[in-house]
């Protein structure tokens, strides 16, 4: 007993250590969002604050907001830091996510589900390509994602999508195109972000609904990094002539990285620990067997 205790107080003061690196890290390189985005919908909801340092979505009975990048980008690393809607959240959704358009579209998502005041967010992930999804996997933070600033991590290039929060991979989506698996790399994907009111199904199934005595309900953005490909009007990606985003942050191994053996320590720590849904092994919803890409890996 006391060895496994030991270990856990081990674990649990080197994920302390890591939070404030990576903390000082994200809150040394804040960039202008006005820079980068433009508030899409709304009615005025959404708001560029501190001159464009600070960016706010709100939500009330009538309407929520979003916003979206104004590049197109083919791979790259985007981070954001994030301090979603405290106290009684019930019913509503906070999104950050990478998406293509039309009909056969790519998507990589963060998607924070509300809750009741005092119990933990759901963080939701979901990958789709060439139109489809159902790549769900659903985690309950390790911290109170209302209190302060948080940064969640997109990771995509032609190998791997990794998710990070607070710089630890919580999950990885391999490129299995060579064992016929759909994977997003040929789509430019613009980044979205928005929040709004899903009562009908964001809480416990939609049983709880949104508390509307506290509107507005408000969620903030900042400190956004992208090193990322940008690709222009005529389909030119920046990478092809050396260019970066106006944000480039130091990883400069963005478009070839992947989870180290550090890193997948630190994916299995989350998915025992802070994983509470994983489609791979929802086999009432798969009756006929599992997607192929989950027979190969489990961190899919």
């Amino acid at each position: 007993m006391f060895s496994i205790c030991s270990s856990f107080r081990v674990s649990m003061m080197l994920l302390g250590l890591l939070l404030a690196i990576s903390s000082l890290m994200a809150s040394s390189s804040a960039g202008n969002l006005n820079q980068d985005f433009v508030i899409t919908w709304g009615d005025g909801r959404g708001k560029m604050l501190n001159n464009g340092q600070l960016l706010m979505l709100s939500l009330d009975k009538v309407s929520g907001s979003g916003f979206q990048s104004k590049n197109e980008y083919l791979f790259g690393r985007f981070d954001m830091q994030i301090k979603l809607v405290p106290g009684n959240s019930a019913g509503t959704v906070t999104t950050f996510y990478l998406s293509s358009q039309g009909d056969n579209h790519d998507e990589i998502d963060f998607e924070f589900l509300g809750n009741l005041s005092g119990e933990p967010y759901t963080l939701h992930t979901n990958v789709f390509s060439q139109g489809k999804g159902n790549r769900e996997q659903q985690f309950k933070l390790w911290f109170d994602p209302t209190k302060n600033f948080h940064t969640y991590s997109i990771i995509w290039n032609s190998q791997e999508i990794i998710f990070k929060v607070d710089n630890i991979p919580i999950r990885d989506f391999k490129n299995r195109e060579s064992d016929g698996i759909p994977y997003p790399h040929n789509q430019p994907m613009k980044i979205y972000s928005s929040l709004w009111d899903a009562e009908d199904w964001a809480t416990r199934g939609g049983l709880v609904k949104t508390n509307w005595t506290q509107a507005p309900l408000k969620t903030f953005y900042r400190n956004f990094n992208g090193n990322a490909c940008v690709v222009s009007s005529s389909g030119v990606s920046s990478c092809d002539s050396n260019m970066t985003t106006s944000n480039s942050v130091s990883d400069n191994t963005s478009q070839s990285q992947q989870l180290d053996s550090k890193g997948q320590r630190y994916l299995r720590w989350v998915q025992k620990n802070y994983m509470i849904y994983n489609y791979c092994t929802d086999y009432k919803r798969f009756p006929n067997g599992r997607p192929r890409e989950c027979r190969r890996s489990k961190a899919n």
